[in-house]
């Protein structure tokens, strides 16, 4: 039994309102108001009531009673009463402190990768098939070459040590220490990860982590689910995990992660591990943090000073790994003695006094030659020694020769000038005796975990301190109280951000989706003469490597920590998406933010010649234009946040843009007339052929989107040339200069050949399309009612009146080019003459006829117009596809709302159907834009058919809210993003739980694509604190609102729209605070 005073202990350590799944999402004060419509609920499950971790008996010494305990306050208490009125939360101070370099709060974080292996930097292969040359078996027992990964885990920002979690359920081949997936080959929608797990939360300094891995306790079916993908074809889904037995009957384990770091030092990283039994039956489980060196010194010629691990024990006989690397000093991993199990009656199970002590284990991080190879190890103990030291089974035979990986690599081995001999295998001790290497692990061991909710844990502590310091190493509710601490000021953080009354399930899935942004930050590694050229300690690549491909890129040099879009399935950047991950982490943190827009266009990064690197299977690829509106778009939300401008950030990065616009005039518009092919523009099989390929008819593709991104960056270079201008009127002439290319940009929407004019605009259907063009008044349109037809609506900017009188020079050249090149001002493009509310200009492709037209088709539900968002591709072509033949093969564009038919492109992306976010996001903001121009005279049928008319930000809205439908529970408890999946939906261990994927389902909204996509599918968070206040439960009536007047704040140094200086109802309510986010809509912002 426990003792009075350790329960009342442990009810304090989770003094917040956890859910049943032990998800820390803080539940809304019973003081809030709620929502002011009137909606149907889903009927609620009463919550478990979760149990704190266990604790050893002897957790509290008995002269520190809990009154004199719980009497201490607490840091959050103690810096507000230090900064008084300055104090806007801890986790806003941290972040101040770093970005002033008074801390560095982000030396360590989730920088690990979820997968290494198969990657790009990792390939050597003379045929470039990353998949085959480095597959998920060799993972175990090869050294990585640019970089590390594993299962929740952190490292420095230079990922020099490692700590991750690996565990096993004593019915497993392998450890599970690394996610796994079905490689491109495997499966039948290219690469997808075949695992449960979530990231739950997370600060942006990583002052607090939580992490959820689900562990099956039976066999993990690795063949099961490669057989199975490998054997379906494209016309069928992807065959996932919970499609296997492994979860039958709960026999699987929730194992969460916390970090959480010590409130005034980031280099204190406290690391708790909680397992629940969710079975039925009592089950053991092993659970192996390991910490390890990235292997620096396989590669150089000459072996750079080795850094070491080993072991040491405390006075009061704790465990520790003492660490020492010549660059970053020395540090401890205290690893505590863990109670015995604990049950879900809060009884242990067995001695109460009893502790499980960890087992140190030590290796190193090198590769295992004579297991992958039948060659000879350059060292004793290796990569995957604590496999074969924890499994029997995994021990190599002395009848068994691995000569060859199973992918039939033939990769040579390292030279060794002398070769350290193998011991025989029936003398061979798998791990180090000596207890010190460059790997290592403690091995923990609970048995007879007790089912439906028996729980074990783990707590370890990464310090540079003597472990004989630590109070809270003897002390494990000192211990538990850093990580609550640390869980109070995430949601304090958190709940600042909130503007009007939320339901808790849209808090939930905000915080989940920023959560998992800062979870996805990777170190990522490249040098692009070393990885082509091979390294000096190691055989040269083959001969015809270096033309496979990034051969061009032979300046880049890249050691950063970057925003990944998920760090399984693309576990590199990609410079559009980078784009739109930064919208919502400037939310959160706009220093990083600004600091992955301002990277990407450094010299280490951009080509010479401009050219913005796209993603590592191809550098050279072309993603559209999206830079410059990010880098505005991120300038203004950090001045909403802190009424900080940051020129020199904007100027910058414009800099280096205007090499980048010059690269696409050079190089993408080949005609010189402003029409803009671009190739496949980041929308991969959205053509009817693949547009990164010369095209089979013959002739040259004038692309649509591709013209209007031009037109739309254009726009973004000058709405920052005239916000530099305020400060620097050179850049009023530059604001000129893109304001007549936008004009001819525009004009080249109907493109000439010689005294031919041929239009992207199909006036008949009133949609724009690509056109081939054969040659002079030869051309013909493509038909295919697609993205490409609605991306023209991009183009839009609304020049306020103030703004246009505040630079006299821009405004004469402006007015000068309208009334004197009418022929082009006048066509192709709104009406720049006419003033619209409030004495605004439009400068827009898309005129109010045109723009009317499209918004009939985009809002129609039979096209368009999906329960979750804007479709990529038009239903009307399921029972219309349109196609034609070349060359006596047919080419067909069908309506696909679900995964992709097609293997263009790797197969495991659709943009001919489904519905993704980042273009989503794009429209809702070009209609709000619309709005500030047309305001109330411009109402639209939405939807089309429906007789309801709505202004064009209420269009915005419903929009968004239709795409928070996706995630949201409706009122049966589902999320349209689980695909009816019962267990995800009632589940009360998932239903909280939410992923977010790459796309979804044009007609379910079941989620599609990477499971991990917090990158730009993260920018749900945005809407819902953009419109979450007013959003409807999915499947229910949508409610007419009236107020939307809080869209449209001006900037700083405008004024409103509603007179002098006033501001809107809803700007009134945040009172303009500073951190405080409140509107964020374009024009608030």
């Amino acid at each position: 039994m426990l003792s009075d005073s350790v329960k009342t202990l442990q009810q304090k350590l989770f003094r917040g309102a956890e859910d049943t799944n032990g998800s820390d999402i803080q539940q809304t004060d019973s003081r809030d108001p709620g929502l002011t419509i009137q909606i149907p609920k889903a009927e609620l499950v009463a919550p478990l009531v979760p149990k704190p971790p266990p604790k050893t008996s002897k957790a509290i010494s008995g002269d520190l009673e809990p009154e004199e305990y719980g009497s201490i306050k607490s840091y959050k208490q103690r810096l507000s009463e230090a900064l008084g009125v300055d104090y806007h939360g801890v986790e806003k101070y941290r972040l101040l402190q770093d970005e002033n370099r008074e801390r560095h709060w982000k030396r360590w974080g989730p920088y690990l990768s979820d997968r290494q292996w198969a990657t790009v930097r990792e390939d050597y292969s003379d045929n470039g098939d990353a998949w085959s040359h480095f597959p998920h078996e060799h993972s175990r027992s090869r050294a990585y070459r640019w970089g590390e990964d594993g299962i929740g885990g952190i490292s420095d920002s230079h990922q020099r040590l490692c700590f991750s979690l690996s565990l096993w359920n004593e019915q497993d081949p392998i450890l599970k220490e690394r996610l796994f997936g079905v490689t491109g080959h495997q499966g039948n929608h290219g690469e997808d990860v075949k695992e449960i797990y979530y990231y739950l939360d997370s600060t942006p300094t990583h002052s607090y982590m939580k992490f959820l891995y689900k562990y099956p306790q039976r066999s993990y079916p690795y063949e099961e689910l490669v057989n199975e993908n490998v054997h379906r074809d494209r016309n069928v889904g992807e065959y996932e995990l919970l499609d296997t037995n492994v979860f039958d009957d709960d026999r699987y384990w929730d194992v969460f992660m916390e970090y959480a770091k010590d409130e005034d030092d980031p280099d204190n990283v406290y690391i708790r591990i909680t397992s629940y039994n969710r079975g039925p039956d009592p089950a053991t489980l092993h659970i192996i943090p390991q910490l390890w060196f990235r292997n620096t010194w396989s590669w150089p010629a000459h072996k750079p000073p080795m850094p070491s691990l080993s072991a040491a024990t405390t006075n009061g006989d704790i465990s520790y790994i003492k660490v020492k690397h010549p660059e970053m000093g020395g540090n401890f991993l205290c690893c505590l003695p863990s109670p015995p199990p604990m049950g879900p009656d809060g009884e242990f199970v067995g001695d109460e006094d009893a502790v499980v002590k960890p087992d140190l284990l030590f290796t190193e991080n090198n590769t295992n030659f004579r297991r992958l190879y039948g060659g000879t190890n350059q060292s004793v103990y290796v990569k995957d020694a604590f496999h074969d030291h924890i499994i029997p089974s995994h021990r190599p035979q002395r009848e068994r020769s691995d000569s060859q990986g199973t992918d039939g690599s033939s990769t040579p081995l390292p030279a060794a000038s002398t070769p350290i001999r193998d011991a025989p295998l029936g003398e061979l001790s798998f791990v180090s005796p000596e207890k010190c290497g460059t790997k290592s692990a403690a091995h923990y061991i609970f048995r007879d975990v007790p089912g439906r909710g028996g729980c074990a844990v783990v707590r370890l502590k990464l310090t540079p301190l003597s472990p004989n310091r630590h109070r809270s190493l003897e002390d494990e509710s000192a211990f538990d109280d850093v990580v609550e601490e640390r869980r109070q000021e995430a949601n304090e953080f958190y709940n600042s951000l909130l503007f009007g009354p939320i339901s808790d399930d849209l808090k939930q899935v905000m915080r989940q989706a920023l959560g998992g942004m800062l979870w996805t930050k990777q170190f990522y590694y490249f040098v692009q003469k070393e990885w082509i050229e091979g390294d000096p300690a190691q055989p040269p690549p083959p001969p015809g490597r270096q033309h496979i491909r990034n051969k061009h890129w032979r300046h880049m040099h890249i050691e950063d920590i970057l925003s990944m879009p998920d760090k399984w399935e693309y576990p590199f950047f990609a410079a559009w998406d980078t784009a739109f991950h930064c919208i919502p982490l400037a939310v959160v943190d706009p220093v990083f933010a600004k600091k992955q827009l301002d990277i990407l266009t450094r010299e280490w990064y951009m080509k010479p010649d401009g050219q913005i690197p796209a993603y590592e299977w191809n550098f050279s690829d072309v993603n559209p234009p999206v830079h410059a509106w990010a880098t505005f778009r991120v300038f203004k939300i950090e001045r909403k946040l802190t009424g900080r401008e940051d020129m020199p950030f904007l100027e910058r990065v414009f800099q280096k843009l205007l090499l980048n616009f010059t690269w696409w005039v050079n190089r993408k518009d080949s005609g010189g007339n402003n029409v803009f092919e671009g190739g496949f523009l980041g929308l991969d099989n959205i053509g009817i052929f693949n547009r990164s390929e010369p095209l089979p008819t013959g002739g040259n593709l004038r692309q649509a989107d591709g013209t209007a991104w031009m037109a739309f960056y254009c726009l973004n270079m000058l709405n920052i040339a005239l916000e530099l201008a305020k400060h620097n009127t050179v850049y009023e002439d530059i604001a000129s200069k893109f304001f007549e290319h936008f004009i001819f940009i525009a004009d080249a929407m109907t493109y000439r050949s010689g005294e031919h004019e041929s239009s992207l605009w199909n006036e008949e259907d009133g949609m724009y399309y690509d056109a081939i063009e054969f040659g002079p008044g030869n051309s013909v349109q493509l038909p295919v009612r697609s993205l490409v037809s609605l991306i023209p609506l991009y183009a839009t900017l609304v020049l306020e009146p103030a703004v246009i009188n505040r630079f006299p020079g821009f405004k004469k050249r402006m007015e000068w080019f309208i009334d004197n090149r009418p022929e082009i001002s006048g066509r192709n493009m709104a009406n720049m003459r006419a003033g619209g509310r409030g004495e605004r200009r439009l400068l827009a492709l898309a005129s109010k006829e045109r723009l009317v037209r499209i918004l009939e088709k985009m809002l129609d539900e039979d096209e368009f117009f999906s329960e979750y968002g804007i479709r990529s591709l038009s239903k009307l072509h399921k029972e219309k596809p349109w196609g034609m033949q070349v060359n006596g093969d047919w080419h067909e564009v069908g309506y696909w709302p679900g995964e992709s038919h097609s293997g263009m492109f790797g197969g495991n992306s659709n943009w001919r159907g489904p519905i993704w976010l980042a273009v989503n996001f794009l429209l809702i903001e070009s209609l709000q834009r619309f709005y500030q121009y047309y305001g109330d005279e411009l109402q639209v049928e939405c939807p089309t058919g429906s007789g309801d008319y709505m202004n064009l930000v209420e269009v915005a809205e419903e929009i968004q809210h239709r795409i928070i439908h996706i995630f949201g529970r409706d009122v049966e408890g589902k999320r349209a993003t689980n695909g009816g999946n019962v267990k995800l939906d009632q589940d009360p261990h998932f239903r909280d739980y939410v992923s977010f994927y790459e796309f979804f389902h044009g007609d379910t909204g079941r989620g599609l694509g990477a499971s991990h996509q917090t990158g730009w599918t993260g920018l749900v968070a945005y809407h819902i604190l953009q419109s979450g206040v007013s959003c409807r439960l999915p499947k229910t009536p949508r409610t007419p609102r009236s107020l939307v007047n809080h869209y449209f704040d001006e900037t700083i140094d405008s004024q409103s729209e509603h007179g002098g200086d006033a501001q809107s109802l809803y700007s009134a309510i945040s009172a303009l605070e500073l951190y405080t986010l409140g509107d964020i809509s374009p024009d608030a912002l």
